[in-house]
């Protein structure tokens, strides 16, 4: 008769699964720190990096200002913070794909693996993208609406929550080629189904960069094109994991 209680082998497991998830955690976070710590120290310069698109547009002896008296040390403290959690993403996906790969088919890594990569990848030309070529055409913008007399003088915590703000959306919004294809894969749609849509797609994709970029027509055609670029992109590579799907065998019972 053996010792073990009734229950206790799907007890263990449980517990084993809890340890595993707590060091993957643990790891995380300490991925997190260790590059917050060097980069905390150049929480300044990449304040001033990242205010870049609007101090050199702004007309001479025009500056930022602070309207909170411990504003100008946390403000570049918390940038600091944020920009670390980007650039640990991938450890941190690491973690995440380290504790949930054993539990997956074999066929199921093959697509989950390529999908986290090419999601933190995105993400990362999402925020390039609204760095480089958004906020210079945003800051234009309200630079040339602002009324005579007025002189434009941004709060740098405010100015920081906008552009994370951005940056956020359109980090997300560059996810839409991960999105299409888990959509398909899953069976809630497919590529045909979405082909047959484009012209919605197109009319979505405009309505969209009206909404989030300014009412200048270079920035909301940019936003546009590439948005739909990437639902494009999102059905060629949907065809092709259905494709690979297919010709997988099916897999054998856990």
């Amino acid at each position: 008769m053996p010792d073990t209680k009734p229950g206790e082998d799907r007890e263990q497991p449980l517990l084993a699964h809890l340890v595993e998830l707590r060091a993957r955690l643990l790891r995380a976070a300490i991925g997190f720190l260790l590059v917050l710590l060097p980069l905390a120290l150049l929480a300044r310069q990449l304040y001033q990096f990242l205010a870049e698109p609007l101090l050199r547009l702004l007309p001479k002896g025009g500056t930022m200002i602070a309207t909170q008296v411990a504003s100008p040390f946390f403000t570049p403290l918390k940038l600091a913070a944020v920009l670390s959690l980007f650039v640990a993403l991938p450890w941190v996906l690491y973690q995440i794909w380290a504790f949930v790969a054993p539990g997956l088919y074999r066929h199921e890594r093959k697509l989950v693996a390529p999908l986290l990569f090419t999601s933190t990848l995105l993400f990362y030309l999402g925020v390039a993208f609204a760095y480089l070529l958004v906020l210079p055409r945003m800051f234009e913008f309200f630079l040339a609406v602002t009324p005579s007399g007025v002189s434009m003088m941004t709060d740098i915590n405010a100015y920081l929550d906008f552009v994370l703000k951005l940056f956020v959306a359109f980090g997300f919004a560059f996810e839409t080629p991960v999105a299409i294809v888990l959509l398909c894969w899953m069976g809630f749609v497919t590529p045909a189904q979405l082909a047959k849509r484009r012209d919605y797609v197109i009319v979505g994709c405009f309505a969209l960069a009206a909404v989030i970029t300014p009412p200048d027509v270079l920035s909301q055609v940019i936003l546009a094109l590439a948005t739909y670029a990437l639902f494009e992109l999102g059905i060629v590579w949907a065809r092709w994991s259905l494709r690979f799907k297919s010709q997988t065998p099916p897999p054998e019972p856990r």
